[in-house]
């Protein structure tokens, strides 16, 4: 029989410590993956910087094998602030730098930003706060383009419409609430770790896929468009095309890896692909018999990027809307070839009781 001096276990389970919670304001990495980016980095380094968090703020930048001066201006930033400092990211990949960033950081919040990225005023405290409000795992918001040049303010307005690149609410904005990705983004770092971190084996799509692996394992993933950074656009038609090319071409890989992350929308820019060219290729069969109703479907085609164009130009210069047509037309058929020619053998399928994480023990 127990004795009154012995002590009665408590049966009740003891709550869990949530360190984004039980701390006023919790600490952020920042986890930067660093390529050539010269221009912009000193920038995007000192927009982090000169947040108004009231904790502390770390920026772990993963330097990859620059061909630019970029690798000059880390470390001059290293060398002006003890909140920054590099780690090594040998392969260049995006994925690969951002899981070394984190396992060299030591905060719980983690931010996640590009060299090229601007944090708007009030970004790292507005997502702390809704990580508490909203118990999510992951909170972002808006892709915000902004171009300098006219070939990139021509493409900002294509990336900011649903005629460029869909509905997405973190490109053209939308209300709060759950949502399957947002840009970027700001994680409890439990989730990340629980997780092994982003997936090296995904050169593109890492963010895409790595929040579908979140809301698989019941994480709420929560965009707010008042979490905006800034974004510049690619410099020119060839890169714009291969930016493209890439997006379509590892989408289908995610579709493969995860056949539940499949939507009809993304198959519109290959279908729309393959309608233009069928219809040239039977246009020019036809020139001899005068037959030329193939023309029709590249025709109208060319024709509703051209009154799109003028739809969404936005207050854009003539010239810059001279380009509009051009750049979505290259930002469909880009995404649409990528997606039809993506190999199989870039990401193998994995094994049927894999979860896709990451590298382990992040």
């Amino acid at each position: 029989m127990m004795s009154e001096d012995e002590a009665v276990p408590d049966p009740s389970p003891q709550p869990v410590p949530d360190p984004v919670t039980d701390v006023e304001w919790p600490g952020i990495s920042v986890v930067m993956p660093v390529l050539d980016e010269e221009r912009y980095l000193a920038q995007a380094v000192h927009r982090v910087l000169a947040q108004d968090y009231p904790g502390p703020i770390e920026v772990v930048m993963a330097l990859g094998p620059s061909k630019d001066r970029t690798d000059e201006v880390a470390a001059r930033l290293v060398g002006s602030d003890p909140r920054v400092r590099t780690v090594a990211n040998p392969s260049g990949r995006t994925p690969c730098g951002l899981n070394a960033a984190l396992a060299a950081s030591r905060y719980p919040v983690v931010l996640r930003v590009d060299g090229h990225g601007m944090l708007c005023e009030g970004y790292a405290r507005r997502a702390v706060e809704l990580l508490r409000s909203t118990g999510a795992a992951n909170v972002g918001g808006i892709m915000a383009a902004e171009g300098e040049t006219t070939f990139e303010r021509a493409v900002a307005a294509a990336m900011t419409s649903p005629l460029g690149v869909g509905a997405a609410r973190f490109h053209t904005g939308g209300q709060a609430g759950p949502a399957e990705t947002v840009y970027l983004g700001v994680f409890r770092r439990q989730w990340l770790t629980r997780l092994g971190g982003y997936d090296e084996a995904f050169v593109r799509a890492q963010d895409w896929q790595l929040n579908y692996r979140i809301r698989q394992a019941g994480g709420l993933i929560w965009f707010d468009p008042l979490l905006r950074v800034s974004y510049r656009p690619r410099p020119d038609l060839r890169t714009l095309a291969r930016q493209y090319r890439d997006y379509g071409r590892w989408r289908r890989v995610v579709m493969r890896v995860h056949p539940g992350s499949s939507g009809v929308r993304y198959l519109a820019p290959p279908a729309a692909l393959v309608a233009v060219l069928l219809g040239t290729m039977l246009g020019i069969m036809g020139i001899r018999s005068g037959n030329l109703w193939g023309f029709l479907v590249p025709g109208a085609y060319a024709g509703g990027v051209t009154v799109g164009a003028l739809v969404i130009r936005r207050g854009l210069s003539w010239k810059a809307t001279a380009a509009l047509p051009l750049v979505l037309a290259t930002m469909h058929g880009s995404w649409g070839l990528g997606f039809l020619t993506s190999p199989r053998s870039i990401v193998p399928r994995a094994p049927a009781n894999s979860t896709r994480s990451g590298r382990p023990g992040i």
